[in-house]
């Protein structure tokens, strides 16, 4: 065969399979260009990541900081002015209900009781002279030895002295009261926190020169949310641990909820009576309070991170692929973790959202 003849031949065999591959090759780019919108538009949504709610029985909840104030506490002094005699009690001393805690110099109210206890013996004896001549002039009227105005004048003399008798007993009553304003006693049991330490200065009427404090039990005093007011009722026990100290308590109890907020923070003040026999507790101190999380009520544990608090506290979750927005109560925080309560119970929430996420928009989860 001639070279000429070759080359024709293989020009008409090799025709064919250019055009098989190019038409291939077209078919081929066609099919990339039409999948490729697909797959960008999987790729294109959001990718969340969903993480569960579980119900807070038995979760201790948030630690509220607060004063431990004393149940009692009173500075007392005296009524009356006088020279300070005696000091019966000590600093740090206990002391029970209506005992001595000092007293004043007695010499003057003792002689005004001397004085006044006098005068109503010599009242007592002119009110019973002139009660035995109106009886007698009584019986000299019914004999006609006495006439008509001598009876009534002993009988409006019996009358007058036995006034008289009436205004000297009030008079030493007064007086006693006075001696008895020269004694200070304890208006309830407690410890005295502060107490002269001598005798013989002069003291004004309502000097504090006494302080006494009630320390069993101690009281806490918090403020809490709306939402764990309305967990709390009186008498339940609570957690208590005292900042400065090792010591603990599961033995205080709700002894107050106000039902007025605190005009400033706007949270509700509670107080809380700490058991403190032992003395464990010191007063003006603090001390965390560990309110229970009771999930009978609803409340729900999530990550901090799940809350979002623009526009109000609230969680996102997914329906059908769709974000949506669930508004919630925070009843407490407790480190990562935070309680809510939501109208309906939540089954899982969208961990961490990122902010351009927003109700309806569709996004994938992980």
């Amino acid at each position: 065969m001639k070279t000429g003849t070759r080359i024709a031949l293989v020009a008409l065999v090799a025709a064919p399979l250019a055009g098989y591959f190019l038409f291939s090759s077209s078919r081929s780019g066609a099919e990339t260009k039409s999948e490729t919108p697909i797959a960008a538009a999987t790729q294109s949504l959001p990718r969340v990541q969903l993480v569960a709610a579980r119900p807070a029985d038995g979760l201790a909840g948030e630690a509220l900081t607060g004063n431990l104030v004393p149940a009692k506490a009173l500075q007392v002094g005296f009524e009356v002015g006088g020279r300070l005699y005696k000091v019966r009690v000590q600093k740090g001393d206990s002391v029970k209900a209506g005992q001595l805690l000092g007293e004043l110099d007695p010499e003057i109210a003792d002689a005004q009781v001397a004085a006044a206890s006098a005068a109503v013996l010599a009242a007592q004896a002119q009110a019973d002279n002139a009660a035995d001549v109106a009886v007698r002039t009584e019986k000299l009227k019914s004999s006609g030895s006495a006439s008509e105005m001598q009876d009534k004048g002993a009988t409006s003399g019996a009358a007058a002295a036995k006034a008289q008798l009436e205004a000297a007993k009030a008079q030493l009553a007064q007086a006693k009261a006075a001696r008895a304003r020269h004694e200070l006693r304890a208006p309830f049991a407690g410890t005295i926190i502060d107490a002269p330490e001598q005798v013989g200065a002069t003291v004004a009427p309502g000097t504090p020169l006494f302080t006494l404090e009630q320390l069993d039990p101690l009281i806490l005093k918090i403020t809490v949310s709306e939402g764990q007011a309305r967990a709390l009722r009186v008498g339940q026990k609570v957690g208590v641990d005292a900042v400065g100290s090792t010591s603990t308590t599961t033995a205080a109890a709700v002894r107050v909820v106000l039902p007025s907020a605190d005009s400033t923070t706007h949270r509700i003040p509670v107080e809380l009576a700490v058991p403190n026999a032992d003395g464990r507790f010191t007063a003006h101190t603090l001390a965390r309070a560990r309110l229970p999380v009771d999930g009978a009520n609803g409340a729900q544990v999530v990550p901090a991170t799940a809350l979002a608090m623009a526009g109000g506290d609230h969680v996102l979750v997914l329906d059908q692929g769709a974000v949506q927005r669930v508004n919630v109560e925070v009843l407490s925080r407790t480190g990562a973790q935070v309680v809510v309560r939501a109208p309906n119970p939540l089954e899982k929430v969208i961990d961490a959202p990122a902010d351009e996420l927003s109700p309806g928009t569709r996004v994938e989860a992980r």
